[in-house]
C-alpha cells in the first residue's frame, strides 16, 4: 500500500499526521478525559505526563516512517479533539480511534473514520477492521454510519467488557458497466470474519 497523505481536511474536521509539538495539547487532551478515556484504554490510566505524549509520539513518528501504522490528531479548528490512525495489517489494516469527552456522541468519529476507510481502500487495502469493547456502546456506535457491521467475537480477555466486537469492512467490486472507471467509488460490503 502507498504512504497516505499527512494531512486529511474535511469540511469541519482535520486529520494531520501526529507532530513532536503536539505533547503539550496531546497531554492537556487525555488528561482532561482521562476517567473517560481510562475505562477502554490503558494508556490512559493513572494519568497521562508529557513523557507519555513525548514516547507515543516517537512511537508514531518510526510507525509512520516503517509504514506500520498511519496515525491523525483529530482538530477541530485549533482544538486537538482526540485521535485516529490504522495499524498495517496483512491485506489489510486495522483502524483505532478516540475522542475527548467533549467531542463524543456528535457523529464526529463516524465522519473521520469514513474519511480513512476511504483512503485505506484507495490505497489499495482489502479490508478495514475495527475492534471495540462490547461495552464501549459509543465506540461500537461508531464505525456503523461509516458502512462496518458488528460480528461479536468470543474471545475474552482482560478489560471492563473483556469480549472484542469486530468490525470488518471490505471492498465490492468495481463496477464492469454502465459506469466509467472515474464515476466509480469504492463502495463497503460486508465481508465475513474468520478468527
Amino acid at each position: 500500500m502507498e504512504t497516505p497523505a499527512e494531512v486529511l481536511t474535511r469540511e469541519e474536521f482535520a486529520l494531520a499526521r501526529w507532530r513532536f509539538a503536539d505533547g503539550a495539547a496531546l497531554v492537556a487532551a487525555v488528561s482532561g478525559s482521562g476517567a473517560h478515556l481510562a475505562d477502554w484504554l490503558p494508556w490512559a490510566v493513572g494519568g497521562y505526563t508529557a513523557d507519555d505524549a513525548a514516547a507515543y509520539l516517537r512511537l508514531t513518528h518510526g510507525n509512520w516512517e516503517t509504514g506500520r501504522a498511519y496515525e491523525y490528531a483529530v482538530r477541530v479548528g485549533a482544538e486537538l479533539a482526540g485521535g485516529i490512525g490504522v495499524l498495517t495489517r496483512d491485506g489489510g489494516v486495522e483502524l483505532g480511534y478516540w475522542l475527548v469527552h467533549g467531542r463524543t456522541g456528535r457523529g464526529l468519529i463516524t465522519r473521520a473514520a469514513a474519511s480513512l476507510i476511504a483512503d485505506a481502500f484507495r490505497r489499495g487495502a482489502g479490508y478495514v477492521e475495527i475492534k471495540h469493547d462490547e461495552l464501549n456502546v459509543r465506540s461500537g456506535a461508531g464505525p456503523g454510519p461509516a458502512g462496518v457491521f458488528a460480528r461479536p467475537q468470543g474471545n475474552r480477555g482482560p478489560g471492563p467488557g473483556a469480549g472484542v466486537h469486530r468490525h470488518r469492512l471490505g471492498v465490492a467490486a468495481r463496477p464492469t458497466r454502465g459506469r466509467s472507471s472515474r464515476a466509480w467509488r469504492p463502495r463497503p460490503r460486508p465481508t465475513a470474519t474468520v478468527t
